[in-house]
């Protein structure tokens, strides 16, 4: 098997994990995870994120604070939110929404069933361990880039090594929140967190493959 075809068979298997094995993954193979996602590039080498890991009962405290902030609808992210989806990136999103609640059995018009579905963001999916990633506010949008490739990184280096992962936004709306549980300096954004554990293959919401574009749609040559 050549690299190219390695790598392709770590991306086809990595996916956006919503449900997780209790099990904690070992401190070596977390360590061994974000060693290699650190060889990305970056801009002048900056290397700007940083890795917050939290387990146990300090994840499950920072789970209980966001699902009380969710609750109340007070959030206020560091980096801003999209202000809208529009075009193909409206479609494509409505796609990967409607292919999970089918998965887990939330019909159209089921506001609550939808509601329950994003509560679980902030319980990490059950995940036993979740990475927070910082960016530091001066570097502005490319810090957030190179941010974006370490991510990226992160979720191949546990797929390779069958640790389950699903960057998410939704946690980092609550930043505020978020701080209160990490030791973050002031000079640095919450831009998201990433929830990594072993999947748990008989949860509904690991039934659905979401769709990629053709190349045709995405790139122009000249």
């Amino acid at each position: 098997m050549t690299e190219f075809d390695q790598l392709n068979k770590v991306l086809d298997r990595r996916y956006s994990c919503r449900g997780y094995q209790a099990d904690p993954v070992p401190r070596p193979v977390l360590e061994q995870i974000f060693e290699t996602a650190q060889k990305v590039p970056s801009w002048c080498n900056s290397q700007p994120w940083m890795v917050s890991v939290l387990s146990g009962e300090k994840l499950m405290a920072l789970s209980a604070d966001l699902k009380q902030a969710a609750l109340q609808q007070k959030g206020a992210p560091d980096v801003a939110f999209p202000e809208r989806y529009s075009g193909e990136h409206k479609a494509r999103r409505s796609v990967c929404g409607w292919q999970l609640y089918g998965a887990i059995g939330v019909e159209k018009g089921d506001r609550d069933g939808a509601r329950a579905a994003m509560m679980r963001n902030y319980d990490f999916f059950g995940a036993p361990h979740v990475a927070v990633i910082s960016t530091p506010k001066e570097l502005g949008p490319y810090g957030v880039l190179d941010c974006g490739a370490f991510v990226t990184a992160v979720t191949l280096a546990a797929a390779s090594l069958s640790v389950a992962t699903i960057p998410q936004a939704a946690p980092a709306e609550f930043s505020d929140v978020v701080r209160r549980h990490v030791d973050l300096p002031q000079d640095r954004d919450v831009l998201c967190t990433i929830a990594m554990g072993y999947e748990d293959p008989d949860h509904p919401a690991n039934g659905f493959r979401t769709e990629r574009a053709p190349i045709s749609e995405v790139v122009r040559f000249s």
